[in-house]
């Protein structure tokens, strides 16, 4: 064989590896874009078969967090919250573009999901409704959408609560927000806001504490399952979780002492 005839077959050798690597790669890493037929987990994320996506940009109440209505009456703005992303997405067929890992626990990824006819992706939609907040990082073009549900008292915003995040680390002097916010009555409404004895939402029985010593694993928490001898010892959950994957998404971890349950 001459010289060129080897550089030749060297060359298409070592493009073929290179097509052949990067096609592995690809298909190794996340999927860019999903569609199919989604569910509403909670406020914040969406199911599509197998795979869950936090809503990029978006912050809204948790399934057991209260908020309380524009007649001082407590609500559970967290269900609702779910109810409406469910609304939203009606049956319909959902394509969610992936932008990013989540940076703080868990393996979900973020992404920017429509529903098949809409223009505006469901990110903008439950935000403009004024059942979320604007969370960094963002890529979806919510800000707008947040500004004008705040302006508007839409959703949440008629009434009082905190915000998703000071509720999930148990910050009970964080900022009220809402039009029903009253300064003299700012005991009260914390009180109904962080309940000692917080409601299991329907279906969501596992119980999660916060924890310092959690921290030494990269936690905030420690989730407790049915058929644990931790389970009835943990008298006054922080949280209430409906899967063990939504407890490992908000920085939990299981309990050392847990076994499956039967």
């Amino acid at each position: 064989m001459s010289f060129q005839r080897f550089f030749a077959a060297a060359r298409a050798f070592a493009l073929v590896s290179f097509l052949a690597l990067s096609g592995f790669l690809a298909s190794s890493g996340p999927v860019s874009a999903l569609t199919g037929a989604a569910t509403a987990r909670d406020g914040n994320s969406v199911q599509l078969g197998d795979v869950t996506y936090r809503l990029d940009g978006v912050d809204a109440p948790e399934l057991d967090q209260v908020c309380i209505d524009n007649k001082a009456d407590a609500w559970t703005c967290g269900i609702e919250a779910r109810d409406q992303l469910a609304k939203l997405i009606n049956k319909r067929t959902v394509r969610c573009d992936d932008v990013g890992p989540e940076k703080s626990f868990g393996k979900r990824h973020r992404a920017i999901c429509t529903a098949e006819g809409d223009k505006a992706s469901l990110n903008e939609q439950l935000i403009k409704l004024g059942f979320a907040l604007a969370r960094e990082p963002i890529k979806a073009n919510v800000k707008p959408a947040a500004t004008e549900a705040k302006a508007s008292a839409a959703g949440i915003w008629k009434g009082c609560f905190v915000a998703p995040q000071d509720f999930r680390s148990g910050k009970k002097d964080g900022a009220l927000l809402g039009t029903a916010c009253r300064p003299d009555r700012d005991k009260e409404i914390r009180a109904v806001l962080f309940p000692e004895e917080l409601t299991m939402p329907p279906n969501c029985s596992i119980k999660g504490k916060l924890a310092v010593r959690a921290r030494v694993t990269g936690n905030i928490g420690i989730y407790h399952l049915r058929g644990c001898p931790s389970y009835p010892a943990t008298t006054t959950p922080d949280r209430w979780f409906c899967s063990e994957d939504d407890a490992q998404a908000a920085g939990f971890r299981k309990a050392y002492n847990c076994r499956r349950p039967r």
